[in-house]
């Protein structure tokens, strides 16, 4: 989840023209394969076409030079097994896994953490395709728009999950994410690992589900992500944490929002008075992003001092990242259980 704060920015020629020379040069007539096969060498499988957030999306070979705009999607290619083939990254908001901390750290990072790569820092990466995780960095202002660059001949993936910044998605669930496993493998050229990835992630889901203890009365559960100049910021319809909430058997506060991550107040938190308050734990800096501090924030504030979550310490803490679509989003689930089953 995001909150913008876009500054217009104007393209420069020049690194249009670079991009356009590094598309071209992934357009050659080496193309890559299947799994085994490496990039940049012939094989099967290409060019295919994919039909990706209402555009047709043609790859033409496995990706040497990979950029992801976030460091969640970069994490996911080096669960795939192709890391030493991302050129650049950005967008950091946590601590990375130690799981992958060596190899992510081999990674060059295109921004501050915390920030958007820029369109001229990812001209300079001279990609051959672009991975990203939230609709709002495509765009013209950010790293590029998606058009613009398929003109250049560098392919895009963004996730379903997040096509535009302001509407929920219908339907957003596991399956789509591990269709999205599915898909980046066969883009990278090892479906086989897409393939893997996608199984490993559902059992976790599933095995985690079996320990859910029944309840007679759903208990009520805030998402709260961040704050923005003071004003909370939770989940809402449309995104993963309102299908673990189904899927776990409790009830979001404010699956009734009109968009996935919902700009509330704490006046609307304290009339809906949650049972558990799950805490997005964030280290990119920004005021109230760890979950300590949150904590520190609902017990001060004269409102929320006095909820029966807030007096009783009923708070379950979960990476921020995790709550959206990311590898870590599967192990809310099991987190999220034991933290139920704990509180009771």
């Amino acid at each position: 989840m995001r909150i913008s704060r876009m500054k217009t920015m104007t393209a420069v020629l020049t690194t249009l023209t670079v991009l356009a020379v590094a598309g071209c040069a992934g357009d050659g007539s080496a193309q890559a394969g299947g799994p085994g096969t490496a990039a940049g060498t012939s094989g099967p499988g290409y060019p295919f076409t994919l039909r990706n957030c209402g555009t047709d999306v043609t790859y033409k070979a496995a990706p040497k030079k990979a950029v992801t705009l976030n460091q969640t999607a970069a994490e996911i290619l080096i669960h795939l097994g192709v890391g030493d083939r991302i050129a650049g990254t950005g967008y950091e908001i946590e601590k990375t896994p130690d799981a992958i901390a060596e190899r992510y750290k081999r990674i060059p990072v295109l921004s501050a953490p915390g920030q958007e790569i820029k369109h001229e820092k990812l001209v300079e990466a001279q990609p051959d395709f672009v991975y990203g995780s939230f609709a709002s960095m495509f765009t013209a202002e950010q790293s590029g728009d998606r058009k613009r660059l398929h003109e250049l001949g560098v392919p895009t993936y963004l996730t379903e999950f997040d096509c535009s910044y302001h509407e929920s998605v219908a339907g957003a669930d596991f399956d789509m994410l591990y269709e999205e496993y599915r898909r980046l493998g066969r883009i990278m050229g090892v479906p086989a690992a897409g393939e893997k990835l996608a199984t490993e992630q559902k059992a976790v889901v599933d095995q985690a589900l079996s320990g859910v203890r029944k309840r007679d009365t759903p208990l009520r559960v805030m998402w709260f992500y961040s704050t923005y100049e003071g004003t909370p910021w939770a989940a809402g319809p449309g995104g993963l944490p309102q299908h673990i909430s189904e899927l776990v058997g409790v009830q979001n506060i404010f699956a009734d929002a009109k968009t996935k991550w919902a700009e509330v107040s704490w006046d609307e938190v304290a009339a809906r008075n949650p049972d558990v308050i799950i805490l997005a734990d964030l280290t990119r800096g920004e005021p109230n992003d760890t979950a300590k501090e949150k904590v520190d924030l609902l017990k001060k504030d004269p409102l929320t001092g006095k909820l029966d979550a807030v007096k009783g310490d009923r708070f379950i803490t979960i990476p921020g990242s995790h709550m959206d679509p990311s590898y870590g989003s599967a192990s809310v689930v099991p987190t999220l259980v034991d933290g139920l089953n704990r509180l009771g």
